[in-house]
């Protein structure tokens, strides 16, 4: 298998990771940031106020977005799977 077929392949897989953790990793960083300025306006200094929005925010964001995120790595995995052949010989 030549290294640019190899290249081709981490790349892809690295790309359709990082497409999928995208909703969930931005819904964190919003939260977050919405509640470090809630936090600052009040003057609540309170380090563990911050995961229960964003562990319950995360978890609503993956299910919204879990038939789209499987779907994704269906297409991504029977797209692999079609081109073996090709890959290998």
């Amino acid at each position: 298998m030549p290294s640019e077929t190899v290249i081709e392949l981490v790349i892809g897989a690295l790309r359709v990771a990082m497409l999928v953790s995208t909703p969930l990793l931005l819904t964190a960083l919003v939260v977050g940031l919405v509640v470090s300025i809630f936090q600052s306006v009040t003057q609540i200094q309170e380090m563990t106020l911050t995961f229960i929005p964003k562990i319950l925010a995360t978890f609503i964001a993956l299910i919204i977005a879990l038939p789209w995120m499987i779907q994704t790595l269906m297409d991504y995995f029977r797209s692999l799977f079609d081109n073996m052949p090709g890959l290998i010989g």
